[in-house]
């Protein structure tokens, strides 16, 4: 007898099939070469496939996107496909921080769901780009939505997306989602969504002060927790503290940086300014670099990525704007020139190394006007490192 498309393949406990996805699924799955899902997929799929609101805290480059994404793609079936505004509506939508999340989340589920019999299409709408080809992208039909809020706002005024037939939420980078910088945007959003809904909520990190907020968001939700409250995902990361003085971080990044010829680098500043004025010392000590922050347009920061991605470019300079979403497979370094404002900020800066149970290095230059700061990080994320000085770039007086 001839198995169904929909129906569970009998497999080993640690194969997606054993999670209740269906067979069409694990052969794409495994047509990509992913057959063992992750301690975060193993845990999440199922419960996300019985409908309850879910919430998960696991580390960065641990898959949390398959593992919402998986069983979503699975809910929604085959879809007849109409033309039009509103002949597709959305089934699921995603949300996200980042123009790159975005981006990212989208590729890889356009990707599973391309080998499906009837494929979902799975659309993704973020600023910094016109608005046209994303109203086109909706007209020809969407049923999972990933999207920025300001965007996404933006587009339903325009009366360009509909939400009646809404039957999941996903809050991908929760707690930067849930956090003052989004609030209000999410306020809004939530205000035209429909109120019976599966709700999910991802993230590396769900800080107390937002307890109230997260709880007010779930029914009855399953908890899955799978990195611990602090330094959560740094097991794998190598870390060294750096210490120098203020007039010679200049120097001594550039030293590192060919001294030790580190060929892919993540450096993380504080701000715009500092990653342009940072940029230009360092293409005059002829290393090859290029500068991600929200000033610079969509364009010129998908192409930075692009040669970053493919190791054409050597060093990225960026401010906390990449600290999440922003994915690069095997990434070896990350180097914080300055520090993050709260120690939340580091863990997601040095999680963009040692991802998916790889090995990754971080360094931290700091200063002594760094010194207290650096202090509260390290008492937050319940870790101690040693201070290091390199030959040469000794701390003076």
């Amino acid at each position: 007898m001839s198995e169904s498309p929909s129906s569970p393949v009998a497999r080993s406990p640690e194969s997606f099939a054993s999670l209740g996805l269906n067979s069409e699924l694990v052969r794409g799955l495994e047509f990509a070469g992913i057959v063992t899902p992750t301690p975060v997929q193993l845990l999440a799929i199922p419960s996300i496939l019985t409908g309850r609101d879910v919430r998960v805290r696991a580390e960065t480059g641990s898959g949390k996107t398959l593992a919402y994404g998986l069983p979503l793609l699975q809910s929604i079936g085959p879809q007849p496909r109409a033309q039009g505004r509103h002949s597709n509506p959305i089934a699921a939508l995603i949300v996200v921080p980042t123009r790159e999340l975005a981006t990212q989340v989208g590729v890889v589920l356009s990707e599973v769901a391309r080998g499906l019999a009837g494929a979902p299409r799975v659309v993704a709408v973020y600023g910094g780009v016109g608005l046209h080809p994303q109203l086109v992208a909706l007209r020809s039909g969407v049923d999972v939505l990933v999207a920025t809020p300001g965007r996404l706002l933006e587009l339903y005024e325009k009366n360009a997306v509909d939400f009646d037939s809404l039957k999941s939420l996903v809050l991908d980078e929760a707690d930067r989602m849930l956090s003052l910088g989004f609030s209000d945007e999410l306020a809004r959003l939530l205000a035209v969504l429909p109120p019976l809904r599966q709700n999910l909520l991802f993230s590396a990190t769900f800080p107390t002060v937002l307890s109230s907020v997260t709880l007010s968001l779930l029914r009855d939700p399953i908890e899955i927790e799978l990195a611990p409250v602090a330094g959560a995902g740094t097991d794998l990361i190598e870390q060294h503290v750096y210490t120098v003085d203020a007039k010679r971080k200049d120097a001594l990044l550039i030293h590192l940086l060919k001294e030790r010829d580190l060929r892919q680098v993540l450096v993380f500043v504080s701000a715009k300014q500092t990653a342009n004025v940072l940029a230009s010392k360092l293409r005059r000590a002829q290393l090859d670099v290029e500068v991600f922050h929200g000033d610079k347009s969509q364009t010129d920061r998908e192409y930075g990525l692009a040669e970053f991605r493919s190791g054409r470019l050597h060093v990225l300079l960026a401010t906390d704007l990449a600290a999440r979403g922003l994915d690069v497979q095997d990434l070896p370094c990350v180097i914080n020139y300055e520090l993050p404002r709260s120690p939340k900020d580091y863990i997601h800066r040095i999680g963009r190394t040692g991802r998916a149970g790889k090995s990754g290095l971080a360094l931290s230059l700091i200063c002594p006007a760094e010194y207290h700061h650096f202090g509260v990080i390290e008492k937050r994320t319940k870790q101690r490192l040693k201070r290091e000085q390199v030959v040469g770039f000794e701390v003076r007086g």
